[in-house]
Formats: structure tokens, C-alpha cells, sequence
């Protein structure tokens, strides 16, 4: 996944409201949103090459999502996978700090990520580029894409204009009726961002390019699926919307996860 906007704690209906893009090689085979064959009070897409998920959530209301730090071209197979970080916190039960403490020693086994973490009560950011840190989230809009958290990247500062607007326009109403699809729109938004207002992260100018905008259009790598995920005190809405190799929409999922009390 390489683009992540959310709202935390600042609307007075959602205690979390987040739209995101998966963006994959097409050819690596995953499972669309759905139960957690192993852990049925997951729910998400799931990695079928080396398990785990991009983006999950559960219904005791926690939620992990990752994507990886764009450093150069270059990649270094790693002993373990990212997807392993989303599903092993969504089905625990300890605190986003105490998880996040307990994964630092095993920090560096992974490929470069970002990780964002949400138990119910309070947010954190961790990543193990170019080293390990973590931080608590405070409330608010934030944004995270392949760079540094909150990075001003040009995709992700229109994902957090579109939540903005969204949140505060008629649209958002009760989380299991509320009409997302500006919001899907907004992610599928393919349009390259100013040469001026690219980052610099090791790959070159035309890649960069390529890279830019919210919904990455190529036939080898690209947006694989739209996600949008609200929260609310009753449950969580899931709303996942999948694209084939040519960019097209090639199905959608919306489910209502009741919050478990116990």
C-alpha cells in the first residue's frame, strides 16, 4: 500500500475515518477484503504469496496498516514479511505502545516500512527507517505515503484534502449509509503531480513521475485496490474497490462489522 490519509478523533461521528491505496506488483496474487480464514474477527485483504495483509482491521476495533520506504531501486530480501506486522497487531489485544515496544528488537528483520497502528483508543506511527522510531498520533488529519510520516508528498496532500472536505460535507452521514464515492473518486485521481513537487527518493525523475499522483496506472506495478474504513462508536465500515492490470474496476466489497463488546 503506498498511500494512507486518516482522520483521528476529530469528527464528531468518527473515532477514525481512512482512505487508502494498495499499490502492487499486479502479478503477486492476494485475496480480496473479507474474513480472516484463521482469525474470523479480522477482516481485509490478504497476501497470498507470504500471508499477512496491507490493511486490516478487527472487530474489537483495532486497525494496521503498512507500506513500504521508497529507497532507491534497489531491495534486499529481508527474513520476514510487512504484511506480518498488519495481521499480527490487529488480532492481538495489547496497547498500540506495548505492541510497538515489543516489536523493536525484531525491528530490522523486515524490509523498510511504515506502520501505522490504531487499538481503539490511541494512534502510533513506527518505522524501522533508517532506524527504528515510533510515535504516539495526535488527533487530527495525517497522511502517510512511502516517505517520512506527514511528508508533504503532492498524493498526499490532495488524500487529506479529499478526507477533509468529505468529513465535513453532507455525504458523511451514519457510517453504514454515508456515500463514499468522492472519496473513491479522490483515490482514483491518476493525474501526474508538477515536476517541482516531486520527492527525490532514489529513482530517478521519470519514475518519480510515474509514482506521483494518488492511483498509479501500469500494466506491471500498480493500484491494486481503493480502500476506504469507517469507524464509529456501533462498528466499522469497510469499503474495497479492486482494479486489474489496465486500471479497471474490476469489483467492490462493502461490509458492516459490528463491534464486538467482548
Amino acid at each position: 500500500m503506498c498511500l494512507i490519509a486518516f482522520a483521528l478523533d476529530c469528527h464528531p461521528r468518527y473515532r477514525l475515518a481512512l482512505i487508502a491505496n494498495r499499490d502492487e506488483l499486479h502479478a503477486r496474487p492476494a485475496a480480496p477484503a473479507g474474513v480472516d480464514p484463521d482469525f474470523p474477527d479480522l477482516y481485509g485483504g490478504r497476501d497470498l504469496q507470504l500471508g499477512g495483509g496491507w490493511l486490516m482491521v478487527s472487530r474489537r476495533g483495532r486497525l494496521a496498516a503498512v507500506t513500504n520506504v521508497r529507497v532507491g531501486l534497489g531491495s534486499q530480501p529481508m527474513p520476514r514479511s510487512r504484511g506480518e506486522l498488519v495481521r499480527d497487531f490487529s488480532r492481538k489485544e495489547s496497547t498500540a505502545a506495548d505492541w510497538r515496544q515489543a516489536l523493536e528488537p525484531r525491528a530490522a528483520e523486515y524490509a523498510p516500512f511504515n506502520l501505522v497502528l490504531w487499538d481503539g483508543s490511541s494512534g502510533w506511527f513506527a518505522s524501522n527507517h533508517p532506524r527504528f522510531s515510533a510515535h504516539a498520533i495526535s488527533p487530527g488529519l495525517h497522511a502517510m505515503s512511502n516517505g517520512a510520516f506527514d511528508a508533504p508528498w503532492p498524493k498526499s496532500t490532495q488524500a487529506t484534502q479529499a478526507l477533509a472536505h468529505w468529513l465535513h460535507s453532507e455525504a458523511a452521514g451514519d457510517a453504514g449509509m454515508a456515500d463514499v464515492s468522492a472519496l473513491l473518486s479522490a483515490l482514483a485521481d491518476d493525474t501526474p503531480a508538477p515536476d517541482a513537487s516531486l520527492p527525490d527518493t532514489g529513482i530517478g525523475l521519470e519514475l518519480e513521475r510515474r509514482l506521483s499522483p494518488p492511483f498509479v496506472r501500469d500494466a506491471l506495478y500498480g493500484t491494486r485496490c481503493s480502500t476506504v474504513v469507517l469507524v464509529d462508536d456501533d462498528g466499522i465500515r469497510f469499503v474495497e474497490r479492486r482494479f486489474d492490470a489496465s486500471g479497471t474496476a474490476t469489483g467492490d466489497t462493502d461490509a458492516w462489522l459490528q463491534r464486538m463488546t467482548t
